[in-house]
């Protein structure tokens, strides 16, 4: 039997910086190159303790769900598949098919997981008698014009989680076609897709979907302009 001593972490850290002991110097050392790397690179982790599984099964599964989470951001999933794209051998940044392509692959992954291209998607459940517009997550305070036009940000918890990891699972796709130096053209990625996609047993999306994104942004604009008069009469 071995007797164990805790101690409250707030404590540990508060004495840490004060002692002039050797480990006090050790320590704040270590937690300073700590800091550092959260200001600069905006995140820091203990990658031995990670990788050997010494963490708790509840926060590395918080940790995949998070890295998950920002790796398939609006903006981080843009870059990240126009990067791809940029490797076709015929690529063209201004053929029309690039310019659509983002927006069609867009539709694609949101349509296999609600059955609902983007546009459908905001246009049916944008709200302006539901809390927050309709939304379920946003970046920033309060419900933006912008925010509100991103279908993202209309899905449910377990939507939004098929939806991450179904995009996680293709983006890594797209990058061993990179590493392996396949030669791929504009046209081979959406059909590489819709391989991707009946793979995952999901349906595939053949048209633009019933709503256009003008009709989605007017009604966008309409919802917002109620919800917004509503909550200053409920001031």
């Amino acid at each position: 039997m071995y007797t164990t001593n805790f101690y409250n972490l707030d404590v540990i850290i508060s004495v840490g910086y004060r002692v002039k002991s050797l480990h006090g110097t050790q320590f704040r050392i270590w937690a300073t190159q700590k800091l550092r790397d959260y200001i600069i690179k905006s995140f820091a982790m203990d990658d031995e303790r990670l990788a050997e599984g010494r963490v708790a099964k509840t926060y590395f599964e918080e940790w995949e769900d998070r890295i998950r989470r920002i790796r398939t951001s609006e903006a981080n999933f843009y870059q990240k598949v126009r990067d791809v794209f940029a490797t076709s051998a015929d690529y063209n940044p201004k053929a029309d098919y690039a310019k659509l392509f983002y927006a069609t692959v867009q539709n694609k992954f949101h349509f296999a997981i609600t059955g609902l291209t983007v546009a459908e998607i905001v246009s049916s459940r944008v709200d302006s008698k539901k809390e927050n517009l309709g939304l379920t997550n946003w970046k920033g305070e309060i419900v933006t014009r912008e925010q509100a036009q991103i279908a993202k940000n209309y899905l449910q918890k377990l939507e939004l989680k098929r939806l991450n990891l179904l995009v996680e699972q293709f983006l890594s796709f797209a990058e061993l076609q990179s590493v392996e130096q396949r030669v791929m053209y504009m046209k081979n990625w959406i059909q590489k897709l819709d391989e991707f996609l009946i793979l995952n047993d999901k349906e595939i999306l053949q048209n633009a979907g019933n709503v256009s994104h003008l009709k989605m942004e007017k009604k966008v604009r309409e919802q917002l302009e109620k919800y917004n008069k509503q909550k200053i009469l409920k001031l």
